[in-house]
């Protein structure tokens, strides 16, 4: 295919291999956000938030479009003002299409955040796992020998960031795990009736803390950044082999 594609069929692309009809039930608006002026997109910029600072860094790469995981838009009416007005202006002065997916990245079975982890855990006999906003959005496997806690942050941790929480309520070693990334700390409690061994999430959260002490379940709470960056750098790969188009991903870690 050529490297220079317009929006529409890079859309087309997106949509070939990503489920973005069929998640109904998802607050973000997945897809075209902010559209270019038709004019071809030679290189696309990869990230994981749609903050000013990474459409600085799209623009200084000179890219025609920027994919990324945290959209403009989260299923409600919002008022064109103040930060988002001004993020807006900024796409469309330097004429950057916005692309987001928010769901079925998390979920797609080879180029989502959570297949990803699980690939990186180096499980097996992965399964569905954890349902958020009606499907089943993350993934658990067995390794083929125990991992201890320790040893699985390593091969998961991003750039050798250290995770937000690291929680070893349970087995020094585990011989299973489950993964839903971002903000799903909730997923524990599946964990739990599941007989999950370590459970991998994103964020930390208060209300689940006891939960895991009482139920012996170790929880890593990676961070949701850190997380959340495979997905996008995963779809990054398969558009530079597919489309032979130029792409590049921007770290903006955030910490949290």
């Amino acid at each position: 295919m050529s490297n220079e594609l317009s929006v529409s069929k890079l859309d087309e692309f997106f949509r070939s291999f990503l489920d973005i009809e069929g998640f109904a039930n998802d607050a973000a608006l997945n897809g075209i956000q902010v559209d270019n002026d038709g004019s071809p997109v030679k290189k696309i910029a990869f990230g994981v938030d749609a903050a000013m600072e990474t459409f600085e860094q799209a623009a200084a790469l000179g890219a025609g479009m920027l994919f990324v995981h945290h959209g403009l838009f989260w299923g409600k009416q919002v008022r064109i003002a103040g930060n988002l007005k001004q993020r807006i202006n900024f796409l469309l002065d330097h004429n950057i299409c916005l692309y987001a997916v928010h769901l079925p990245l998390d979920q797609h079975s080879k180029f989502g955040n959570n297949a990803v982890i699980a690939q990186l855990l180096e499980l097996e006999n992965i399964e569905p796992f954890g349902v958020y906003a009606g499907r089943k959005i993350g993934y658990k496997g067995i390794f083929s020998k125990p991992v201890a806690i320790d040893e699985a942050v390593k091969k998961i941790s991003f750039m050798g960031r250290p995770p937000a929480g690291i929680f070893p309520f349970g087995k020094k070693e585990c011989a299973n795990a489950a993964v839903v990334s971002g903000g799903a700390a909730s997923n524990v409690r599946d964990a739990m009736e599941e007989g999950i061994d370590l459970f991998i999430t994103g964020e930390c959260d208060h209300s689940v803390y006891h939960d895991c002490l009482e139920s012996k379940l170790n929880m890593i709470a990676g961070g949701h950044y850190s997380t959340e960056v495979w997905g996008v750098q995963a779809v990054m790969r398969h558009c530079i082999e597919e489309l032979g188009i130029d792409a590049q991903f921007i770290d903006i870690p955030t910490g949290l």
